[in-house]
């Protein structure tokens, strides 16, 4: 079982905090830190729906950056 701490942040009510979520949830999950269902978890989402997501972050679930993918694209 993974030991969780709690980090309380203080953000500008024109910050939407779902994003600020998401952004240190696929941080967490890009570094292996954390699996996709506690990122979600994180973020207050379905794991699905962080899968479908995370890519609009530069995350890749399948381990490729997207460097990676662009050199597999253009050769």
């Amino acid at each position: 079982m993974l030991i969780m701490k709690t980090l309380t942040v203080q953000i500008p009510d024109s910050v939407d905090e779902k994003a600020v979520k998401m952004q240190l949830a696929a941080y967490l999950y890009d570094k292996g830190i954390m699996s996709s269902g506690q990122a979600a978890d994180l973020v207050g989402i379905t794991k699905r729906e962080f899968i479908e997501t995370v890519g609009l972050y530069g995350v890749s679930i399948f381990g490729e950056t997207t460097d990676d993918l662009e050199k597999i694209i253009n050769g």
